[in-house]
């Protein structure tokens, strides 16, 4: 059942065990969900009753379940034309239409239990009317960060789609000014080829040196991290002696990239459904070259991972594929957290890669965990996550900001 209350009461969630996003296992504990949509405390349930005592309380009984934060997906395109049938329909779309799928795409996922969504490429600056409206209540959807348009060089990956063209780093450093004009939380940049390029390879160079130092500076010197839609090792090495802090995809890292990203400190964000996805593509109607690409750049694109894990680089989870679209039974969130898991990470750590790690990226607080203070960002299901991510195929309740957003089972409120 999807609820379509607005406004958060104070709460009480009892009976369920409790992953709070630093603690290595759960804990029975009872969570109090403050008017302002934030946990008030974590504790026994009469201590926490007591606590609320002269104020209306509404009772949400979770016996027998297991509470985590809502998950947070670091690699999101709500508006993304792919080259294809589907794409082009959205690509054909006036700004009221696009604005729509995208609003109907923020509600799905916010349904599939991501409670937060990072925004690595949208077009025509609809994600911050977007943001605006999730915020002010007006649309149901994910807390978003976004980094507004990627950047990229004359005919550069993304050019067709959501990525600005520019040449020099003059011209690029105004773009990523104007990104943070509208207010990007970010920066993303495409420094080489990928998937989705007809005309390009996943290993093409598309900036130069003083090109990407120049989108670094800019965004470092205002505060923002810089990601990069990246393929190939040597040019990823340039990026990072340049300062960059983010890798999206790295289809084809070697284990000497990956040992130098988790000395420097620079993230990963995997994307491994983007490489074994052949049934979504075949629904999007993209052109065989594209799912060639795509599926044979898999064998690399797992390795990568691989490597990443082995050399205890920092991973936050990310799909590409829309959060909430159906893929092996489940959603492509859950899917690309059990891709992770079969990779090599625990359980343990993809839960965190997807909550109290993702939120560290993001570089805010009050986000992946349950404890005093932060978003009564939540989601529970039956089995636990923290031993198999699979359970997260029985998410079936979600609070954001302390209102319930979906219920599945009859008697939860």
């Amino acid at each position: 059942m999807i609820l379509d209350t607005t406004t958060a009461t104070p709460a009480l969630l009892t009976g369920a065990r409790v992953f709070t996003g630093t603690g290595d296992g759960l804990i029975d504990a009872a969570v109090l969900v403050g008017a302002d949509g934030r946990i008030a405390a974590v504790g026994p349930a009469k201590e926490l009753r007591a606590q609320a005592a002269g104020g209306p309380l509404r009772d949400v009984d979770l016996t027998g379940r297991v509470l985590a934060p809502g998950l947070i997906n670091m690699h999101v395109h709500l508006g993304l034309a792919l080259p294809g049938t589907a794409g082009a329909a959205i690509a054909s779309k006036s700004d009221p239409d696009l604005l729509l799928v995208m609003a109907d795409g923020a509600k799905r996922t916010l349904h599939a239990g991501v409670t937060t969504a990072r925004l690595v490429g949208e077009s025509r600056y609809l994600d911050f009317a977007l943001r605006r409206g999730i915020d002010a209540g007006i649309v149901p959807g994910p807390r978003l960060f976004t980094a507004g348009h990627a950047l990229c060089c004359t005919g550069g990956h993304g050019w067709d789609s959501d990525a600005l063209e520019g040449d020099g780093a003059d011209e690029l450093r105004r773009l990523a000014r104007l990104q943070i004009r509208h207010g990007a939380d970010l920066i993303k940049v495409c420094i080489s080829g990928g998937i989705a390029g007809e005309h390009e390879q996943i290993d093409t160079p598309q900036l130069t040196d003083e090109e990407m130092g120049s989108i670094i500076a800019v965004a470092h010197d205002w505060g923002r991290k810089v990601t990069a839609h990246v393929g190939p090792s040597e040019t990823l090495r340039r990026a990072i002696e340049l300062g960059l802090d983010c890798v999206e995809h790295g289809y084809q890292l070697t284990r000497e990239l990956t040992d130098l990203m988790a000395e420097r400190g620079v993230w990963y964000v995997p994307t491994i459904t983007v490489s074994r996805c052949e049934e979504f593509f075949d629904a999007q109607g993209v052109p065989d070259w594209m799912k060639q690409r795509a599926l044979g750049a898999g064998p690399r694109h797992w390795e990568s991972l691989q490597n990443a894990i082995a050399s205890g680089v920092s991973i936050a989870m990310g799909t590409d594929m829309p959060p909430a679209a159906d893929f092996d039974g489940t959603t492509a969130t859950v899917r690309e957290m059990e891709f992770m898991q079969e990779a090599g990470m625990s359980a343990l750590d993809v839960m965190r890669s997807a909550t109290v790690r993702a939120a560290e990226l993001l570089g805010t607080d009050g986000l992946g965990t349950i404890e005093a203070g932060a978003h009564a960002d939540l989601v529970a299901m039956t089995d636990d996550p923290t031993l198999d991510v699979a359970a997260l195929r029985g998410i079936d309740w979600v609070m954001k900001d302390g209102v319930t957003v979906r219920d599945d089972r009859a008697g939860l409120l």
